[in-house]
């Protein structure tokens, strides 16, 4: 589990994700487009990060490259596209946002870095609970995933430092909604949901 996260993900999760394997993969294709979509959504909103923008920009790329490796995972296994509903996790996080800048700014680098500390985390976890190719596939995501945390959560602190803002109390208050969000009962499986039940 990675510093950031507050909880570990329940156990229950991991065992439900073979059984749901559909599932688990057209919803982790999901979240590699939507994670290549708030760096974008990034570079448009704040244009004026100079270098950090083009750190953002590799990450959109990144994200994209992930998706099209799920897609081909999909392809392997037979699974065919359908549509998925969201689970409340992505959700719940970006409703805790403020409303005001600078501090939405801050809210939205940080969410993102939690959102991919859960990944890795995830990733990490299911390796050895996949077949072999699955499980290898997973854990080569973690490497990248990883710096991409690490990139929100460096922008984070720039930001705060830059604009006089309380990083400590900000990250504890959505680590513990994404802890809460990540570790409660779920009444739907999803890459990001809950325990199952």
């Amino acid at each position: 589990m990675t510093g950031l996260l507050r909880s570990p993900t329940p156990e229950a999760w991991f065992e439900q994700a073979p059984r749901e394997l559909d599932v688990l993969l057209l919803d982790h294709a999901n979240c590699e487009k939507k994670a290549a979509s708030t760096a974008l959504a990034l570079l448009f909103a704040y244009p004026d990060g100079g270098r950090d923008n083009l750190a953002l920009s590799r990450v959109a790329r990144e994200e994209l490259r992930h998706y099209e490796q799920v897609q081909h995972q999909l392809a392997r296994l037979g699974i065919s596209f359908r549509r998925l509903a969201p689970c409340r996790y992505a959700e719940g996080l970006r409703k805790a946002l403020p409303a005001q800048e600078p501090a939405r700014r801050l809210g939205l680098l940080l969410v993102s870095a939690l959102i991919e500390a859960r990944s890795c985390e995830r990733f990490a976890g299911l390796v050895p609970r996949l077949e072999p190719t699955l499980g290898a596939f997973y854990g080569s995501l973690h490497a990248a995933e990883s710096r991409h945390r690490s990139l929100y959560l460096e922008l984070a602190r720039r930001h705060a430092e830059a604009q006089g803002l309380d990083l400590p109390a900000s990250l504890d208050q959505l680590a513990c909604l994404e802890a809460e969000l990540a570790t409660a009962p779920d009444p739907v499986f999803r890459f990001h949901s809950g325990r199952p039940g």
